[in-house]
């Protein structure tokens, strides 16, 4: 199976903000925001500045070891992690929430991101070395979202009673059943027999998702030397306690984001306001919030308190009940890894460039920011009736009722403007005012009017034109409608809706050999692929 792929700019697909627009065609004061550029510049000042900033290497490699106990060996990702003991071990990351069955397609095309963005940079700069890492967002608590996967049109829902952080959830009986609809998806498909059997070994009754996780990454990923760290550990966490203590006693976050917000909203969208405490409290059935009022910290929900001497005891005692929210998340992130590029979605890169100054502010290394890799698939018959209508691939970002205009306009016998009309109504009615003003001047206006409410008219009738040209074009205008429902489910992009099951269930790994084989590092552009039989 082969696929073709055409680039698209990101700023033609019309479905990216003007800030990530902006920070990719490196326009307007979108750059402002960031440490170093996203390109060869920005990295080589990235890996200069990389230096100043410590991380507990030893620490790192032994947790990464112990969670990686119980899964299969792999020397190349043995040997990542290894290296991490050495100075010039450098990391590229990226950061998802453990969705379960890895949830929407770009969960794939961020990871795989970030092995070639590695690979690529080894290449480039050859003295360092360069692990690809996905940062398991353990610690989300949004089970709907989450918790949630589509297959075959239909979205699934785990219906769990648990609650608190998904990672330290356990697979229930609810999970297993969500697994058997995959089992029988994948019955009924020619390939997939192999990714089903990864699911089937990480799935099991009792096992957290974190460990679920994990084994399932490894299992499809493991090969390219990707590296899995799961963040929430007491023994991570506690490399962490210096920004936390310092985020409970003198709330430094909301402050440093509040000069990058003012500036901000001069132009862009402001992703994230922030809290006064950008700290949740962790236990294994819920994720609060802490709030501070006249000296005391109240756990939200809860009947917890802490004085200010209470909670930093608690801080020191048991770092993995503390949990960073969107706006330190990034700052642990990068206080417990060596990374020199972070690859995140337009969200993700929207708040990141919020921070620059409250990585500063915690003394942490602020990474190069690059806009994770998207594609949209499109099957061969589909293809091919797309471009019998007379559409080129970038066409497949125009709205849809621009498509069916264009393609009337370009296929109809008729004339279906009324231009040269128009013109002689206008003509017409500029000789009748000019004769009825020699009768009386207050009859110009009167009549200005009357030429304005035909010209409205007219217009009328060209639209009304128009749908009944598309009436006579209702199977083509279908089949426009149809292609564009199905590359666009949920009016969204097909990587945010569909799951990996839908691709490899048709193709096999094939699939994901066409995403490593298309993806680009520093480079930026929408990627369209056309499979060929």
């Amino acid at each position: 199976m082969n696929f073709k792929a055409t680039q698209i700019p990101y700023h033609a697909t019309g479905l990216f903000s003007q800030l990530v627009r902006d920070y990719v065609d490196a326009k307007g004061i979108a750059r402002d925001f960031v440490e170093y550029a996203p390109n060869d510049e920005g990295v080589q000042k990235a890996i200069a500045a990389r230096k100043n900033f410590g991380v507990n290497r030893p620490l790192l490699v032994e947790v990464l070891q112990a969670q990686y106990a119980n899964i299969p060996s792999t020397k190349v990702v043995n040997d990542n992690v290894n290296a991490l003991l050495a100075d010039n071990t450098l990391v590229v990351t990226t950061a998802h929430q453990p969705n379960i069955f890895t949830g929407p397609l770009y969960f794939f095309y961020k990871i795989i991101h970030a092995i070639q963005l590695a690979a690529d940079l080894k290449k480039r700069y050859p003295e360092n070395n360069y692990v690809p890492v996905y940062y398991m967002g353990s610690e989300d608590a949004d089970i709907n979202e989450v918790g949630s996967f589509y297959l075959g049109g239909d979205q699934l829902q785990w219906k769990t009673k648990q609650t608190g952080a998904i990672g330290r959830m356990k697979v229930d009986d609810a999970l297993l059943s969500l697994l058997k609809d995959m089992e029988g998806y994948w019955s009924v498909k020619k390939q997939g027999k192999e990714a089903l059997e990864a699911l089937q070994h990480a799935y099991k009754k009792a096992v957290s998702i974190n460990e679920a996780t994990l084994s399932l990454v490894h299992a499809f990923f493991g090969q390219y030397g990707l590296v899995v760290v799961q963040p929430d550990d007491a023994k991570l966490k506690a490399c962490f306690v210096p920004v936390m203590e310092k985020e409970l006693l003198t709330q430094f976050s909301q402050q440093a984001l509040q000069p990058t917000l003012t500036k901000l909203r001069t132009q862009y969208h402001v992703q994230s306001e922030g809290r006064t405490i950008n700290l949740f409290y962790l236990t294994d059935n819920t994720r609060a919030r802490i709030d501070l009022f006249d000296g005391v910290y109240s756990i939200v929900d809860t009947n917890l308190t802490f004085s200010k001497d209470e909670i930093i005891a608690e801080l020191h005692a048991h770092p993995e009940r503390f949990s960073p929210n969107v706006i330190l998340r990034g700052v642990y992130q990068e206080t417990i890894l060596p990374g020199i590029v972070f690859i995140g979605g337009g969200g993700e890169l929207a708040y990141w460039m919020e921070l620059k100054n409250v990585f500063a502010t915690a003394h942490v290394h602020y990474p190069v920011l690059q806009l994770r890799n998207s594609f949209l698939f499109i099957k061969e018959k589909m293809a091919k009736q797309w471009r019998d209508l007379g559409f080129d691939f970038k066409d497949l970002f125009t709205p849809t009722p621009a498509l069916a205009t264009a393609y009337v306009k370009a296929h109809t016998q008729h004339d279906l403007t009324l231009t040269k009309s128009m013109e002689a109504l206008t003509h017409l009615y500029e000789n009748i005012k000019a004769q009825v003003e020699e009768i009386d001047k207050t009859l110009g206006a009167h009549t200005a009017n009357l030429s304005v409410q035909s010209a409205k008219k007219i217009v009328e009738l060209e639209k009304k034109m128009l749908k009944a040209e598309k009436r006579k074009q209702a199977i083509s205008i279908e089949r426009i409608q149809h292609i564009k429902n199905n590359l666009f489910p949920e009016n969204s992009l097909q990587e945010r809706v569909e799951n990996f099951a839908e691709w490899v269930g048709d193709y096999g790994w094939a699939w994901v050999d066409a995403v490593v084989a298309n993806s680009n590092t520093m480079e930026q552009s929408f990627t369209v692929l056309s499979s060929e039989e």
